[in-house]
C-alpha cells in the first residue's frame, strides 16, 4: 500500500515538472515573438527596446529555469541570453547587434520548422513498371 502512495507521489511531482517546463517554454517562447517585432522596427529605438525587454524578461525571472535538452529550446534559451546580453552592454551603435540577433531568431525559427518536414517513407520500394 506504501508503494502505491509513494507512486503517486512520484506522479504528481513529475507532472508538476512538467507543468514548470511547459511554463518556462512558453515564457521563452513568448520573449522570442514579442521581440522580433521590436528588432526588425525602422523606427528602433534602443532605449526603448531595453525596456521592453526587461519588462519581458522579469516576467520569465518569475518562473523557475529548468533545464532544456531539445536544440530548438537551447537555442531559443540562448537568443534570450544573447538578447539580455547585448541590451546591457551595447555601445553607441546598435546596429551590428540588432543584426546579430535578427539572423539568430532567424536560425531559431528555422531550427523549430525543421521538424515539421516529413521525409519520404520506402522512397526506394517505389513501384517500377520496368519503363
Amino acid at each position: 500500500m506504501n508503494e502505491q502512495n509513494d507512486n503517486k507521489i512520484k506522479v504528481q511531482s513529475n507532472s508538476e515538472l512538467k507543468a514548470i517546463r511547459l511554463k518556462y517554454v512558453r515564457h521563452l517562447e513568448k520573449f522570442h515573438k514579442r521581440s522580433i517585432p521590436l528588432l526588425k522596427k525602422n523606427d528602433f529605438d534602443i532605449e526603448i527596446f531595453k525596456k521592453v525587454i526587461d519588462k519581458y524578461y522579469n516576467e520569465i525571472k518569475l518562473i523557475q529555469s529548468v533545464r532544456l535538452d531539445n536544440t530548438y529550446l537551447q537555442m531559443l534559451e540562448d537568443f534570450v541570453n544573447l538578447t539580455l546580453n547585448y541590451t546591457a552592454n551595447y555601445k553607441n551603435n546598435f546596429s551590428n547587434e540588432r543584426l546579430d540577433l535578427l539572423k539568430k531568431s532567424n536560425l531559431v525559427h528555422k531550427e523549430k520548422n525543421k521538424s515539421n518536414y516529413k521525409k519520404d517513407k520506402h522512397k526506394k520500394q517505389s513501384f517500377n513498371d520496368g519503363y
